[in-house]
């Protein structure tokens, strides 16, 4: 679903960072430093952010912690090169050299300044009903408390429940030296929940997470019940499971969860800075048939409330729907402000960064692949001897080639159309181009998948989500056991 709301949220901005003593005076004197030496452009990137943290364990809360982030990161951009420079002081002389050091990457006459400051009216994805800033830890402990309660009480095997708890709210500022004033307030909460039960001597551990852009409204009673009961019958699931049998088979992949194998093996190669260097191997693929006619895959940042939805990206560019891949055509990749300039097209609203003292970089939002035509359990039922991946951990991949290792956490042997055997910690390996183009069923069965993900790039940890429907894939290679 998405909010269609929009608000003039960038004069509330320069409202908001007056108060850390931002004003049109010190906007001015930066960009009079960042286009000094005659860059192409420049960009200020102000940051004020507040967490809280919280844990329980052994019953009872033994971690609690806040974090305040602020400052301001000035990028001044020549060509296809960058200089950096950022400030956690906001004083208007700090801001000043912060960009005169950024400056340094350029060379030649001054460059335009901004003339004028305009706003920018935005979408409002993740409006708030209950701002974490009125929100006391003492209504929030007890929900941890609940969460314990209700494990233990599940099941007589469970020995040892952690809970972790965080929420923040953040406030970003971009202004370009086009004149252009973004400004986006960020919620975030995420609830994290780990068990280990015990049976005979023998342990085994295993979690849930959700996570949403939302204010403490997120913690409902069904949330609540849904991540504890996820975390607790995944641990119970692993004590019946074994390693599934060796070799090339059919692998189907589960709804929701399962995207994360599209995110980490063909996602990071739709980014823009791969192709743009040639690293990626969709680089010479555009407007290629690289997948079968039921496959589309989208980059979406306008999904209400979801982790990786987003009113603005760290450029200034509104967030939108991105197709990468319709009906099994590449289309377009995610880009950023340098690769679509590179390639003569409009940013998608992918210019992602980790916080002000990072340079955005291409990155995904909210990657999913649409629903196709298939029943699910019709899925199922073609396949005469495979296995249904259900969620997946400790991944690896080369992004450029997307040569990818996974291990299926949970899931089951598929014999004779059926599940039957539950499995656990299965290696699956395989080219995730490949995979792609062995993708010959999709499912009617499309979901987001709502855990805490987190993306890594380059040093830098971005929010994400994603999807899939249930999907089968002809043959991946499964590293199991050699049945005798």
């Amino acid at each position: 679903m998405k909010n269609d709301e929009t608000r003039d949220g960038a004069r509330e901005g320069l409202a908001y960072f007056a108060r850390f003593g931002v004003d049109e005076g010190l906007l001015r004197a930066a960009f009079d430093n960042a286009m000094a030496r005659g860059a192409d452009w420049a960009e200020l990137y102000f940051e004020h952010r507040v967490g809280h943290h919280l844990g329980l364990e052994d019953g009872a809360v033994n971690r609690a912690y806040g974090s305040v982030t602020l400052g301001v990161g000035v990028r001044v951009v020549k060509g296809d090169q960058q200089g950096y420079a950022y400030t956690e002081e906001l004083s208007k002389k700090a801001v000043a050299e912060a960009a005169a050091t950024a400056a340094v990457v350029a060379d030649g006459e001054a460059g335009r300044t901004p003339q004028a400051f305009a706003v920018q009216s935005l979408p409002n994805r993740y409006p708030v009903q209950q701002p974490f800033a009125g929100v006391d830890v003492s209504k929030k402990i007890p929900i941890l408390q609940r969460i314990n309660e209700r494990a233990f009480a599940r099941a007589d095997d469970i020995v040892k429940v952690q809970v972790g708890f965080a929420d923040s709210y953040g406030a970003v500022l971009v202004v370009d030296s086009d004149g252009r004033v973004s400004f986006d307030e960020q919620p975030m909460t995420r609830i994290s929940v780990s068990c280990t039960a015990e049976r005979e001597g023998r342990r085994e551990s295993a979690g849930a997470n959700l996570a949403g852009r939302e204010g403490f409204e997120f913690y409902s009673d069904a949330r609540i019940e849904k991540v504890t009961d996820e975390a607790v019958d995944r641990t119970r699931f692993l004590f019946d499971a074994t390693v599934a049998p060796a070799g090339s088979m059919p692998v189907v992949l589960a709804a929701g969860s399962a995207g994360i194998l599209l995110h980490e093996a063909i996602g990071h190669g739709m980014e823009a800075d791969f192709n743009r260097k040639g690293v990626s191997v969709y680089s010479d693929k555009l407007n290629q048939q690289i997948a079968p006619a039921d496959v589309t895959i989208v980059d979406d940042g306008t999904v209400d409330a979801q982790r990786g939805a987003i009113n603005v990206d760290d450029e200034g560019h509104v967030g939108q729907r991105t197709v990468l891949v319709e009906n099994g055509v590449l289309r377009t990749y995610m880009h950023d402000r340098i690769s679509a300039k590179h390639y003569g097209v409009e940013p998608t609203g992918n210019g992602r960064r980790q916080s002000f003292r990072h340079a955005p970089l291409p990155r995904m939002r909210s990657t999913y692949m649409e629903a196709g035509p298939h029943d699910p359990e019709a899925i199922i039922k073609s396949v005469k001897r495979g296995v249904y991946a259900e969620t997946f951990t400790n991944g690896q991949v080369m992004i450029g080639a997307g040569d990818f290792t996974f291990y299926i956490k949970t899931g089951y042997l598929i014999e004779d159309g059926k599940l039957t055997r539950p499995i656990k910690d299965t290696n699956i390996i395989g080219n995730g181009p490949e995979v792609l183009t062995k993708t010959d069923m999709v499912g009617n069965d499309f979901k987001f998948d709502d855990g805490g993900w987190t993306c890594g790039k380059d040093g830098q940890s971005v929010p994400v989500s994603l999807g899939m429907p249930t999907v089968r894939v002809s043959a991946i290679t499964v590293g199991g056991v050699n049945e005798g």
